[in-house]
Formats: structure tokens, C-alpha cells, sequence
């Protein structure tokens, strides 16, 4: 009789696993195993004759930490990426908070043009970009028209035009979560610090940006995953000089063939960036609870 008592609550603790199993094998299955394929990978030796070869080493990781032209792409890599993500920030949390206070129909109008560059396919999107960016292209010609400029500027094959054209696609990553916070703002608050005397700053610093910043944090982090393992972009804008790590580590499985050290390039890319999110997660949570609390 007790194991019958027992069966109900039993099968309402199994219940969750067995609804979140699909999709978690789903997730085993064509994440983590990959990764962790591409982790042993790392581990093996190469031969430019001979290919990949059975024995262990970790000389792929030290030519990587150790080679100065792998540091300057990765400091390049991580440069591009904060300057996105700080761009993102800029334009992202006011566009949001306009929009927020915006009526129907325009509201939704205007959301769905702020989400338009994600239903471009993303090479379409950057061949887009090369065609403005380019030394006839309109922005040049705008800008000579205007006699802003007495030459054409240098924005394809440039950190600037990736960083541009970045910033475009990426930018609804960074609205989505804002507008998410926003939502769960009770508009209430903001007129009751309002009405108590506070100046329209004082109120937005104490009162609606902290509730913004979870969904700020949460854009951030994506933004910043996604543009420091970007591809395309850097590679059709940025060309064959102005290397990221995503474009390193392609050039090393299909230009050289040396899958290993590939791999590594990967796989200390997966790890800077867990390590910066982490990091800066913790240091900017820190710094405004400071501010807020003085």
C-alpha cells in the first residue's frame, strides 16, 4: 500500500525528464558531442605529409599561445566583439525604451523593421554591405556629394565596415531581451518617482535602468558570443588580411588541412569567451549595484 501511495508523487518527480529528454538528448547529441569531438581532435599530433596521426599532443596549443600573429587575431577577435557589444548597448536599450512608448500601430511597425536584418540570410545581408561600403558605393558617394569627405572612405576590408555591419544583424539580439524587461515594468513606478520629485534622470539611473539591466546583461552576452564567433562578415568585409578566430580556424581545416590545430584555435575561442562573459558578468554587476546603492 505504500509503494502505491508512493507511485503518484514518483511519477510527478520523473515527469520533467521525461518531457525535457528529447530535447536534451537533442542538445547531446549535436552540441555536446561535437565539442567534445573537437576537443580529443585538438589533442592530436599533424603531419604535413601524413595528415592527422594517432598520438596525443599538446604542441597545438602551445603554437597557438605562443605564435604572436594567433595573439593579434585574438586580441583582434575580442576587440571587434566589445566594440559591438558597446554599440549594441548605445543604439539597443534607448531604441528599445522609444519603442516601448510608441503606439499601435507603429509599435509594431517599427519592431519589425528593427528585426528585419534576421530574416536576410546572412550572406545576402554582408554582400548588401560590401555593395554600400565599397569606393563607388553609396555611402562614398553620399559622402562626396556632400562634401563631407575629399576622398572615398576605406570602410570595406576594414574593422570599421565589419564593425558596422555587425552591429546592423546583431543589434535585435540586444532588443529582444531589453523589451523582454520592459515589459515587466510596472510604468507605475517610473510616475511614482516622478510625482515624488525626482528629476527624469535620477528616476531612469534608480529606478527603470536596474530593472533593465537584466535583460541589458542577458543582450550583452549574446551579442558578444555572436560576434566573436562571427563568420561571414568578417570574412566577406573583412577579407583575407583582417583575420578573426572564426576565420583562422576555417583557413586551418580547408586551406592547410591541419585539422588539430583548427581545433585548438576552436577551442580556446570557446573558452575566452565563456571566460570574458563570466568575468565581465561579475565586474558590471558589481560596479552598478555600487552606483545604485549610493
Amino acid at each position: 500500500m505504500a509503494d502505491l501511495a508512493l507511485a503518484p508523487e514518483r511519477h510527478a518527480q520523473r515527469a520533467p525528464w521525461l518531457l525535457a529528454g528529447p530535447a536534451l538528448l537533442l542538445f547531446v547529441g549535436l552540441l555536446v558531442v561535437p565539442m567534445f569531438l573537437i576537443a580529443v581532435l585538438s589533442f592530436h599530433a599533424f603531419d604535413g605529409t601524413r595528415g592527422v596521426l594517432p598520438g596525443y599532443t599538446v604542441s597545438n596549443y602551445i603554437e597557438v599561445l605562443s605564435d604572436p600573429y594567433y595573439h593579434e587575431i585574438f586580441l583582434r577577435t575580442a576587440g571587434l566583439s566589445l566594440a559591438v557589444t558597446a554599440l549594441s548597448i548605445v543604439l539597443g536599450v534607448p531604441e528599445t525604451l522609444i519603442l516601448a512608448r510608441m503606439r499601435s500601430p507603429w509599435r509594431s511597425l517599427f519592431l519589425l523593421i528593427i528585426l528585419g536584418p534576421l530574416l536576410i540570410p546572412v550572406v545576402v545581408r554582408t554582400l548588401g554591405w560590401a555593395i554600400l561600403m565599397g569606393r563607388v558605393g553609396l555611402i562614398n558617394e553620399a559622402l562626396l556629394a556632400l562634401h563631407l569627405t575629399d576622398s572615398p572612405v576605406r570602410l570595406l576590408f576594414s574593422m570599421t565596415g565589419v564593425t558596422i555591419a555587425l552591429v546592423h544583424v546583431l543589434v535585435p539580439f540586444m532588443v529582444i531581451p531589453v523589451w523582454a524587461s520592459i515589459q515587466k515594468l510596472d510604468p507605475q513606478v517610473e510616475n511614482a518617482g516622478l510625482s515624488l520629485g525626482g528629476p527624469r534622470f535620477t528616476v531612469f539611473r534608480r529606478v527603470v535602468l536596474p530593472q533593465l539591466l537584466p535583460g541589458v546583461l542577458s543582450g550583452s552576452i549574446i551579442v558578444f558570443a555572436l560576434s566573436a564567433s562571427a563568420f561571414a562578415t568578417p570574412a566577406i568585409l573583412g577579407g583575407r588580411r583582417l583575420k578573426v578566430v572564426a576565420t583562422a580556424a576555417y583557413d586551418e581545416f580547408l586551406s592547410t588541412l591541419n585539422w588539430p590545430l583548427g581545433a585548438a584555435i576552436a577551442v580556446l575561442l570557446l573558452i575566452a569567451n565563456v571566460a570574458i562573459i563570466l568575468g565581465c558578468n561579475r565586474l558590471i554587476e558589481r560596479r552598478f549595484r555600487a552606483i545604485f546603492e549610493s
